[in-house]
């Protein structure tokens, strides 16, 4: 087995997957923003949606970064740890990216500490972790224990938000604060090593990575930063031109 090529086609696919569900609830998020489809986003299904599409998104984090020191073990040898450093702050400036331009559109509640921040963090905190197994588990079950239970709590401080910890009256579009989230990576790195052990897939799978299907969710799982800086930009664009057709209909008026 060549572990420096050899990807686990599952994981691929279901991030993959996860990227498709991404893309069609900004859609509706995009459609309600300009008014052409009204969606009731803070209750029911619509809430809970993009916090399943999130929860795949990071526990899929964790299984990656054990499958990735798994390779890099074989491949690069000592030093590990600042590849890990160097990808987490490549992430984190993308985070970064996105805050400033939700600051230039948004400015009240715009991006502070989003799920790019979150990710680039976790990757280099993540480290530490990445041979353990059932300490992953208890520690990642009790942060996310802790971070529902911190829900709804306010602070004066606004200096521990990327905690959990938020001032009064606080705003983002987009926040994934290290608890209860960076519980979901932990219970991901265990899954990691307990379905994954040794670079090996420990659980029996039927063989579907021919399909069409497989192979196309795959490939957007493989591409799911570029997709995820690229898509809202153009979702928006295409609603907002939507809007303003409508808008210049209406005014327009019915033809005599």
């Amino acid at each position: 087995m060549n572990v420096a090529v050899k990807r686990f086609w599952e994981v691929d696919a279901l991030r993959g997957l996860a990227i498709v569900m991404m893309v069609l609830f900004h859609l509706v998020y995009d459609l309600n923003f300009w008014g052409l489809w009204r969606v009731d986003l803070y209750s029911g299904f619509w809430w809970f949606f993009p916090r399943a599409i999130a929860g795949t998104f990071i526990l899929l984090v964790g299984v990656s970064l054990t499958l990735s020191l798994a390779r890099a073990t074989h491949t690069a040898g000592g030093r590990l740890y600042l590849r890990y450093l160097r990808r987490g702050l490549r992430v984190l400036s993308w985070g970064l990216v996105i805050t400033a331009v939700t600051w230039l559109f948004y400015r009240s509640g715009f991006v502070v500490f989003g799920i790019l921040h979150f990710i680039g963090v976790a990757i280099i905190l993540a480290y530490p972790f990445l041979k353990l197994r059932y300490w992953n588990l208890l520690l990642g079950v009790a942060l996310v224990v802790v971070g529902v239970y911190l829900e709804g709590w306010s602070v004066e401080t606004s200096w521990l938000f990327w905690l959990g910890l938020r001032p009064l009256h606080f705003q983002s579009v987009d926040y994934f604060p290290l608890i209860p989230w960076f519980g979901v990576v932990l219970v991901g790195v265990f899954l990691g090593n307990t379905l994954y052990a040794g670079y090996t897939r420990r659980f029996p799978l039927p063989d579907v990575s021919t399909s069409a299907l497989v192979r196309w969710l795959g490939f957007l799982g493989r591409h799911s930063l570029l997709i995820y800086l690229t898509h809202q930009p153009i979702l928006v664009t295409l609603t907002g031109l939507v809007f303003w057709a409508r808008v210049g209909w209406a005014m327009a008026g019915p033809r005599q």
